[in-house]
């Protein structure tokens, strides 16, 4: 069960960073085409204040989703219980993301709700030093 705690850290980290990746893609991208020429004569002066502030709020949102993915990612591959639940949460958020968030999510959600699962991520006692 380490290793697929292992496995699934890894694949969060790298939908993490394919996340942050759209992101800054999404926020570059409608941000370069709101200040073509052409948009502003045929929309006015609205639509292109409207795609900057589509791009500026899907980008953040999608570049902030992923940094939280990385973390979850680097939690479960330490075994830390707030990671787990974290991941459950994302992995449910992600079933709607077809196809790679819905398989990510499914095998996150079947392999963390299984006992040895629940069992490597509970928290261990420290030693007392006295």
């Amino acid at each position: 069960m380490e290793k697929n705690a292992q496995v699934m850290g890894i694949l969060w980290i790298v939908y993490g960073v394919l996340s942050v990746l759209g992101g800054i893609i999404c926020l570059v991208a409608l941000l370069v085409i709101s200040h073509i020429p052409d948009i502003r004569w045929e929309c006015g002066q609205v639509g292109p204040d409207i795609l900057r502030i589509i791009g500026i709020s899907l980008g953040s949102f999608l570049i902030v989703l992923g940094v939280i993915k990385i973390i979850s990612g680097l939690g479960l591959q330490t075994h830390k219980e707030w990671a787990r639940i974290l991941t459950m949460i994302l992995a449910f958020l992600s079933l709607v993301n077809i196809p790679l968030g819905t398989a990510l999510g499914i095998y996150s959600i079947v392999y963390l709700m299984k006992p040895e699962m629940i069992e490597l991520f509970k928290p261990r006692p420290q030693p007392s030093t006295g």
